[in-house]
């Protein structure tokens, strides 16, 4: 068997395989973090083989959660595939899809508009905005800077992202409050969500000014990051509509499976859905004691 060296030249290589494959810079940052974690596991040598590919499979399932597990080794595949090296392909563990959604980390509508209300008390009008725009157009947080001056004239905006483009329209009353946005910061062409210097907002800086919202607003840290933004887009969504395919067509999912991790009803939901199956017998003379 051919000896496989994992070199820094060979990791530099494949940064510019993901960059030329145009995947999105927090994609990048990711792969590369997690061939950086695996290299940092390997020998001296930096050998690569199949029993050792096992055994940082079984320590990553001890450390973290399945679903982590699987998107650590799917970076490593992806390096093994551009080197040609499919001898050191490794299987993902089995997840099954959970039914429901958990509720601890489930960002409601009273404590999305709670969030808003936050950042219009601290006169943070920008972040106030672009709150409001990713949970009324359901767009990653990466997208945000296709929505331009030029965008809100038409009402569309043409996003291209993971190699895809995809239309998707303003709500007339976002796209009056942008506007008007627009109007009294100067901005007449670009990016509406910029910094001082006229960039596009990041998503650690965007991420970090909605956690300081979590004390005014008075909901859980853990709720608040710009992602549950888009997930509750998704639910109120597929609530109203019940069109998955449409959905995954707003949300830009290239397979409907991914769409329906959002649309999965939480527990509560199936708690009440159970409860109305009407098939718990009540003992109608209520004398009679369950007994064990």
């Amino acid at each position: 068997m051919v000896e496989r060296r994992l070199t820094d030249a060979l990791v530099m290589q494949y940064r510019d395989f993901l960059i030329a494959e145009e995947k999105a810079q927090g994609t990048i940052e990711k792969y590369l973090r997690d061939v950086r974690a695996f290299v940092a596991f390997l020998p001296e040598n930096r050998v690569v083989e199949k029993e050792g590919l096992v055994c940082y499979k079984q320590q990553l399932a001890a450390r973290y959660k399945a679903a982590s597990v699987n998107s650590m080794l799917v970076a490593l595949n992806q390096l093994w595939g551009f080197l040609g090296w499919n001898e050191c392909r490794i299987r993902l563990l089995k997840v099954q899809r959970s039914c429901f959604r958990p509720q601890e980390k489930e960002l409601g509508r009273e404590e999305y508009v709670r969030l808003v209300r936050a950042a219009q008390a601290k006169q943070n009008d920008r972040l106030s905005l672009l709150i409001q725009a990713i949970c009324s157009t359901g767009i990653r947080v990466s997208e945000h800077r296709f929505i331009t001056a030029e965008s809100l004239r038409s009402g569309r905006v043409m996003i291209l992202n993971k190699g895809k483009a995809r239309t998707i329209f303003l709500p007339d009353p976002l796209r009056r409050v942008l506007v008007q946005y627009c109007r009294q910061q100067g901005i007449v062409s670009g990016p509406v969500f910029v910094t001082r210097n006229g960039r596009p907002m990041d998503r650690c800086n965007i991420w970090a000014e909605m956690k300081a919202l979590c004390a005014r607003a008075d909901v859980e840290a853990q709720k608040v990051f710009p992602h549950n933004l888009r997930h509750l887009f998704a639910v109120t969504y597929y609530r109203m509509e019940k069109d998955v395919v449409r959905l995954a067509d707003v949300l830009g999912h290239t397979s409907v499976d991914t769409t329906r991790i959002y649309t999965a009803d939480s527990g509560a939901d199936c708690i009440r859905t159970l409860s109305r199956l009407g098939l718990v017998i009540p003992d109608l003379c209520g004398k009679k004691k369950i007994t064990t």
